[in-house]
């Protein structure tokens, strides 16, 4: 998340839609930034709303992400460590020792297959729509960005924010993926759409 009192400004980081680099940009921008100590970093709207009720006046931002690619790039990241760690990389080698959430999956699930298939049973973030993330029964994001027009979208923040421009760094991104049209078998497939059936819906994403 980001708060910006000055600028009455709430940004909600759904995970893996770039939010890494939206932070990046804006914080130094923003000069006021603050977080909820309280609250994860990911924390969803309602969540955010609950802690600090005042904050439903700030003007809301969140990112979204096509699901069958979200979820693809849930697993390269996870892979990522997995083979850091192997070939002796201490920060991942650390990372694996005390996120439970990679290293739980990486012992129960050898493919992607297998991670998308079963691993949502297990754990939520993997199942929680995003656009739980950006509404609340009370409110909802004010501007919904997508990962696929992160720089148009990011664009239109900052100009309303009264920001200069900043172009956006490429960080945690995996140049090699393949297109996740590629990899999904159709059982695969069939799962990312009934877990991710309202953003889909929402967004009119197609696979």
């Amino acid at each position: 998340m980001i708060i910006s009192d000055s600028h009455q400004f709430l940004f909600v980081h759904v995970q893996k839609t770039g939010g890494t680099s939206i932070d990046r940009v804006l914080t130094p921008l923003l000069g006021d930034v603050r977080r909820i100590k309280e609250a994860d970093r990911h924390a969803p709207l309602g969540r955010l709303l609950e802690l600090e009720p005042a904050l439903a006046s700030y003007w809301t931002v969140g990112f979204v992400r096509n699901p069958w690619a979200r979820m693809l790039s849930w697993w390269r990241m996870i892979e990522r460590f997995r083979d850091g760690a192997a070939a002796g990389n201490q920060a991942h080698i650390r990372h694996l020792e005390r996120n439970r959430f990679v290293s739980g999956v990486l012992a129960e699930h050898a493919d992607f297959e297998s991670f998308v298939l079963h691993a949502p049973e297990k754990w939520r973030r993997l199942r929680v729509p995003q656009s739980r993330y950006l509404h609340s029964p009370t409110r909802r994001a004010d501007l919904v960005g997508r990962q696929e027009t992160l720089d148009q979208d990011m664009n239109a923040v900052l100009a309303r924010l009264g920001l200069p421009y900043e172009p956006l760094p490429r960080i945690n991104v995996d140049l090699d993926r393949p297109s996740y049209r590629d990899v999904y078998s159709p059982a695969a497939r069939r799962r990312v759409a009934e877990l991710f059936e309202a953003d889909i819906r929402a967004f009119a994403y197609e696979f």
